[in-house]
């Protein structure tokens, strides 16, 4: 079918373009890091857009409202601790886009004076992908760039009935080619923010409301019918199972932290010392056999006190925390290594997975080291 190779017509396009920027302007959700075109804050616009990847908006409104709150400009942020920022995306995940937001905001400053006003220049900052990208070119700079999402997507699929898995890369050539088409010229924030309004709201993947759709009438996935196999789902793969072995060591009250690697799942969190188990392996055995060698720690290891289980998007986490009991002193890289209280930890970068680890195997004794909107538990599920 030559329909899923080709652009919308001019015709279509300004259809489409009236139709669901008049249901844009009589009402959407009221989101922190929403403005009007041309009245934009960049700043804002690209911390909310890389806050998004991979999170869910009411996730992500308090993580913004508070980085705002602390940092309200680039060149705060630029500034900023690397450990104080890390502290404040605790909770968030992935906190890759963490460093790279860093490393962006202090390569924008130095090369541009701010977040740059060109696609070019945009893509060159980490952690800038294409969607990002066009984004924050559109919303914040007015430049007619596509930006498409799953949303987008699934709304681009139905709306040019274009068959197929939209993660596939002649699709995904397909809808880049219909969004950067259908853009609006004048108004390309307010278009593809209206896009991914639409996506959230209205065409869900599943039983997409379409008698609430301002592009019901021109959609051709509805005419035929195909709402339902529009767009294809590719299948979906099971989670890959990762174990991680963590000893609980106290002393005088408080509790010896480790800080991670700057590479990996919990990379440059804290959070108590441990070593991701191969498959087949006893956690507490592994454990016992290799905290000297690759821990650089003396420690007995003791009973499992508790484990928890954490669902990410692509594993499934199983902490297990044992009882240690160190021999001799701990190590002494203060930057790697920590006794601390609740209230030091609580200022330290901790992915949540180990904050739940922490409470579920008894906290600190000297204060509670409480995870952000939930009571104790050793079964949990999210983001580490």
């Amino acid at each position: 079918m030559a329909r899923s190779e080709t652009t919308p017509s001019p015709a279509r396009r300004t259809g489409l373009r009236r139709r669901l920027l008049a249901w844009w302007d009589a009402g959407h959700r009221d989101l922190p890091w929403r403005f009007p075109q041309h009245g934009a804050d960049p700043y804002r616009v690209w911390l909310a857009e890389v806050m998004l990847q991979q999170t869910r908006v009411e996730t992500a409104v308090p993580y913004f409202r508070r980085f705002v709150a602390r940092w309200p400009t680039l060149s705060a942020l630029a500034a900023a601790d690397d450990g104080e920022v890390l502290a404040a995306w605790s909770g968030l995940g992935y906190y890759a886009r963490c460093r790279n937001l860093l490393a962006a905001a202090r390569m924008a400053l130095a090369r541009h004076g701010g977040i740059p006003a060109s696609v070019a220049a945009l893509a060159e900052l980490p952690g800038l992908g294409p969607y990002t990208v066009g984004a924050v070119a559109s919303i914040a700079f007015a430049i007619p760039a596509a930006a498409v999402d799953g949303n987008v997507a699934r709304v681009l699929s139905r709306l040019e009935a274009v068959p197929g898995d939209p993660s596939s890369p002649k699709v995904k050539r397909t809808l880049g080619a219909c969004a950067a088409a259908l853009v609006d010229p004048l108004r390309p924030g307010d278009w593809n923010q209206a896009l991914m309004e639409l996506g959230a709201t209205v065409c869900a993947p599943r039983a997409p409301r379409c008698s609430a759709c301002p592009l019901s009438t021109p959609c051709r996935a509805r005419r035929e019918g195909r709402t339902d196999a529009i767009p294809a789902r590719s299948p979906r793969r099971p989670p890959v199972r990762m174990v991680m072995a963590l000893v609980r060591v106290e002393r005088a009250g408080r509790l010896l932290l480790a800080r991670a690697p700057e590479r990996g799942l919990l990379a440059g969190t804290w959070g108590l010392p441990g070593l991701v188990v191969p498959e087949g392996e006893d956690p507490a055995g592994f454990l016992r056999a290799r905290a000297l060698a690759d821990l650089g720690l003396r420690v007995d290891v003791g009973a499992e006190v508790v484990a928890v289980t954490r669902l990410l998007t692509h594993r499934r986490l199983e902490l297990h925390v044992h009882a240690g009991t160190l021999r001799g002193r701990p190590p002494r890289d203060a930057s790697r290594w920590a006794f601390t209280s609740g209230e030091e930890a609580s200022r330290l970068p901790a992915s949540t997975a180990m904050r739940r680890a922490i409470e579920a195997s008894g906290g600190f004794q000297t204060a509670t080291w409480r995870v952000r909107g939930t009571g104790k538990s050793t079964r949990s599920h999210g983001r580490p």
